[in-house]
């Protein structure tokens, strides 16, 4: 009976712990800074799927991206400058890349716009060749990008809040 108990409380706790948010830093005045969750699915002969609670301070040209799991443990940390990108895993690993473009090929599969995704979460509909994004639904912080050319197809779903 005090094994079901234990169970049921444990249970019970990471219920709610992944209900739980991560603690937001603020970021600094006039720095754009959002935070919420993020879906990435890209199509493939190996795809792929990856959701994560995130907060992302900056611009195109130097900023941080912090990724959480659901419990709200840090499972990466990239930053970025002109000429370099830093990926930090929780494992303890870090490694360098020329670019954010590169960090983000190597981290998913696929190319992301970074720096297209600044403009679209501000609501911006900045054009990024082979990629089409909805920012329609920004102002009720939701925003959905999908690319199509050239392969593999690759579909970014945003919940978020400034």
């Amino acid at each position: 009976m005090r094994l079901r108990h234990a169970a049921w409380a444990l249970l019970c706790a990471l219920f709610l712990a992944g209900c739980a948010t991560p603690q937001r830093t603020p970021a600094a005045p006039g720095v754009q800074a959002w935070a919420g969750r993020l879906a990435l699915t890209v199509e493939g002969q190996a795809s792929q799927s990856f959701s994560a609670g995130f907060e992302l301070k900056g611009a195109p040209e130097t900023g941080e991206l912090t990724l959480f799991n659901p419990l709200g443990g840090t499972l990466a940390a990239l930053s970025w400058s002109p000429g370099t990108a830093t990926l930090r895993q929780s494992n303890g690993s870090t490694r360098q890349f020329p670019s954010l473009e590169a960090l983000a090929q190597e981290a998913t599969g696929a190319p992301l716009p970074i720096a297209a995704l600044f403009d679209w979460l501000a609501g911006r509909p900045t054009p990024v060749a082979g990629w089409q994004a909805d920012v329609t639904q920004v102002a009720e912080g939701r925003l959905r990008a999908q690319r199509s050319e050239p392969p593999p197809a690759a579909d970014l779903r945003v919940v978020f809040e400034r």
